[in-house]
């Protein structure tokens, strides 16, 4: 298996072997082009999807620019074992918000940077499962892929192998095996296994993208707990150590500290031109002859709706409407149980045990589709959110602040609804560069709220199995995906099976704002291995080289 991976992205060896966890001589060695340049492909944003893309074009000896508004993180210096030392990562940019449900936005579902929010997510990388394809057709409910689970089993494969993903065999959805095995299990995971085993429920350690022994020049390991701080060891995967420093060695350029402001369309062909984008507080274009944009959800639909022209008034992809609806999020409530012992449950990574018994529609029940179940094991800051979100203070609070060690916490993941009123628009207001920010409007519905009470339930049920004394709640969010969706016409979305954007030939959108459906799994792995298909048919199609690249 690692040669085989090897040979077809190598990041893992071009991290150096002399105790440093960046190779920057290979950033200050890549390949740098001019604005004038017309390259083959500019990529916006370097997270899930951007930097799998422009690994795999590289490879394929396309010139690549990629540009991302954040920095390039050094682990070495960046990372700290700080829970509010590590802010800087999450992208803080003005956003409002809005509808009946407004969802905040920040640490749990934004990124920053190059390598995105992979570089601050627990590290989860669950696949779909077959039915997250086809839920209007199953369940009546959501709406059916272009596609087919069977068309991304290949790449989910090959991305796991490329992270690695470590898990015990995997008994739901399409039952699979991954590249290295199950991680020991601290405090928190023991926890969940008890109460699983003692309740019914089926568990298994995994699957997380940290690494289980030395993985090329990466390490193992060290289980420091600081997971969604960055991790300093490179045991976590992210796009910044596992497919960056490969792009660049193939010849990308990844510029970082870039805001792209337009996707550039020129109105008498339809085709899109390039981008503009602000560095240092001047405006520059960068020409090529395809576009990729892989803002995720909230920037994508927002570059798109600047982007509007003569030709396309309503913003590119929004012919029909489409743009900026059905964005979506996970209910994400987490149910902490104290116990006697002490559980230290910051003392491993969060990411340890996870159940998918109630992934899929139950018919027994009043709702549709249904939620998966992991550890989360919040540190001291967010353990103190938890808390207070009981309405504790003063001198209670410290007492709970002083009993974080008895206590272990489980999180939900539950599929809400895709629903068109649940959108990005252009609000009134503007960021520093004087462009409009995005207006995100969200509204729960009743299928929505009973899989968060359903979910809440099942955590008290594993908790009190496994012998807590007392739990706490707290209801949130997690995980955006949508805004953007791929549909079999422009009438139902905005990118079609092969992710490009309706109506503009050479404009394609890798992130998850592509995503039709949510699932109850955690996303990155699902859009990393779109971003590996789309690559793939987009090397399929450049017949005479990359410009004439073509996906029928």
């Amino acid at each position: 298996m690692t040669e085989s991976v090897r040979q077809r992205n190598a990041s893992a060896w071009l991290i150096p072997n002399d105790g440093t966890r960046t190779n920057h001589r290979l950033r200050a060695d890549m390949h740098r082009y001019d604005d004038d340049d017309e390259v083959d492909i500019v990529v916006v944003g370097a997270g899930a999807g951007g930097s799998v893309l422009t690994q795999r074009l590289a490879r394929a000896g396309w010139r690549v620019v990629t540009l991302d508004a954040g920095p390039f993180w050094d682990p070495d210096t960046d990372w700290v074992s700080d829970e509010r030392g590590s802010h800087s990562l999450y992208w803080t940019e003005p956003r409002q918000i809005g509808g009946e449900t407004p969802v905040p936005l920040g640490s749990n579902n934004s990124g920053r940077g190059v390598g995105g929010s992979m570089v601050h997510y627990a590290g989860y990388t669950p696949r779909f499962h077959p039915s997250d394809f086809h839920t209007r057709t199953a369940d009546g409910v959501g709406a059916d892929w272009p596609i087919s689970y069977d068309e991304l089993r290949p790449y989910y494969e090959l991305i796991e192998a490329e992270l690695p993903v470590a898990g015990q065999n995997w008994p739901w959805g399409d039952p699979h095996t991954y590249p290295q095995h199950a991680h020991p299990t601290g405090g928190n995971g023991s926890i969940f296994l008890r109460g699983a085993h003692a309740a019914g429920i089926e568990a298994r350690v995994g699957p997380v993208a940290i690494s289980n022994g030395r993985f090329g020049n990466r390490p193992h390991c060290i289980y420091r707990g600081f997971c969604l701080q960055g991790c300093k060891v490179n045991a976590k995967a992210s796009p910044l150590i596992t497919h960056i420093p490969d792009a660049l060695a193939h010849g990308a350029e990844v510029r970082s500290g870039c805001m792209v402001s337009r996707v550039l369309v020129d109105d008498r062909t339809g085709r899109a031109t390039g981008v503009t984008y602000l560095r240092d507080g001047v405006e520059r274009r960068q020409r090529a002859r395809m576009v990729a944009v892989a803002g995720y959800s909230i920037e994508t639909p927002r570059l798109l709706l600047l982007s509007a022209t003569k030709r396309f008034p309503a913003g590119l992809g929004n012919d029909h409407d489409q743009l900026g609806r059905y964005l979506m999020v996970q209910g994400a409530p987490q149910t902490a149980g104290r116990f006697d012992e002490e559980i230290r449950m910051y003392k491993a990574p969060p990411p340890e045990v996870s159940s998918e018994q109630f992934y899929e529609t139950d018919p027994t029940k009043p709702y549709k589709r249904g939620w998966s179940i992991q550890t989360v094991s919040p540190l001291p800051i967010t353990w103190a959110e938890h808390v207070v979100a009981q309405g504790h203070w003063g001198a209670v609070l410290r007492e709970y602040m002083r009993d974080y060690v008895h206590w272990a916490t489980l999180g939900a993941l539950c599929e809400f609804l895709p629903r068109p009123e649940n959108r990005v628009t252009l609000a009134d207001e503007v960021d520093r560069h004087g462009l409009p920010v995005a207006h995100f409007a969200y509204s729960m519905c009743d299928n929505d709220k009973q899989l968060m009470t359903a979910a809440q339930k099942s955590m008290e049920r594993i908790l009190s199995a496994a012998g807590a004394s007392e739990m706490m709640t707290i209801q949130r969010f997690a995980h955006l995906v949508g805004g953007a969706r791929m549909a079999a016409k422009p009438e139902e979305g905005v990118v079609d099976a092969n992710h490009r954007v309706f109506g503009i030939p050479n404009l394609y959108l890798t992130d998850g704002s592509v995503l039709p459906t949510q699932g109850a799994a955690n996303p990155a792995l699902t859009i990393m291995s779109l971003a590996a298909r789309a690559a793939d048919r987009l090397v399929a199609g450049a017949r005479s080289g990359p410009e004439m690249a073509t996906v029928d």
